[in-house]
């Protein structure tokens, strides 16, 4: 049996996926156009989604032609949207608040680099929001702990609820004694950068100023957690395949293509 006989959305709650796609990247020029497997990531990236039947719609939002033609071109659904938009939740937003998208009753973000996007941390964050009431929602997978001082990772922690305390590029929580570190490990989690909202929670996180956790740490989702909005964390296994930054990434990344077809997480 396929993933998408296998989850299918609730009927009586509506899901959308939106995938922000812009060419602005500076570490890898032109990502979303980039070849995967032969065909475009952005691609790649809408073509998980649909296969994994877990969202009723999906939409890429960009505001590229180049890129709204590569996706209409794979029979893609494509929002054009401002090219002033400072992230990817803007951009979402933007999309959301349109007519055509009213009917829906949960949004999920899928960044447009994340070809390998696993299925449970996409259900884990709608979850969160669908299931257990929270306005937002996202997930994570145990964190390695070689890589807790990696400011490349981004690290979250949690109340006893599930709900989100802290995300930060620093060794979250701090080790003040060796001897606790199976403590620290058993408590730090490695985020996935896939974001779950209510209609009015997202349209309240766009709306509020970027805050000075946000702009230090540069994590948005530093944002609507400074001003009170509480977020879901699903905890799943793992692995984290991870999204694609660089022209390394893209590299094994296309070395890895046929070991992983859409069907498998």
């Amino acid at each position: 049996m396929d993933l998408a006989a296998r989850r299918t959305p609730r009927a009586d709650v509506r899901t959308l996926a939106v995938i922000p796609a812009r060419l602005g990247a500076t570490r890898l020029p032109r990502k979303p156009l980039r070849l995967l497997g032969g065909i475009p990531l952005v691609v790649r990236v809408w073509e998980r989604v649909q296969a994994l039947g877990i969202v009723s719609d999906a939409v890429v939002a960009t505001d590229s032609d180049e890129v709204a033609q590569a996706v209409l071109h794979a029979g893609g659904r494509v929002e054009m949207t401002a090219a002033t938009h400072p992230s990817g939740t803007d951009r979402v937003a933007e999309v959301v608040a349109r007519t055509a998208y009213q009917h829906f009753d949960a949004i999920v973000n899928v960044q447009g680099d994340e070809p390998f996007v696993a299925a449970e941390a996409i259900e884990g964050a709608l979850r969160q929001v669908v299931e257990l009431g929270y306005p937002l929602g996202t997930a994570a997978v145990p964190l390695d702990p070689a890589r807790i001082a990696d400011p490349n990772v981004v690290k979250v922690v949690t109340a006893d609820d599930g709900r989100a305390m802290y995300f930060s590029r620093a060794a979250i929580p701090y080790l003040r004694d060796p001897a606790d570190v199976a403590v620290q490990q058993s408590l730090v989690r490695q985020h996935i950068g896939v974001y779950a909202y209510t209609r009015d929670a997202l349209a309240c996180w766009v709306a509020l100023p970027p805050h000075p956790l946000e702009l230090t740490e540069r994590l948005e989702q530093l944002r609507p957690l400074a001003a009170g909005l509480a977020m879901g964390v699903a905890s799943i296994a793992g692995p984290l395949a991870g999204g694609i930054d660089t022209e390394e990434d893209l590299r094994r990344a296309d070395a890895a293509w046929p070991r992983h077809p859409t069907d498998e997480t």
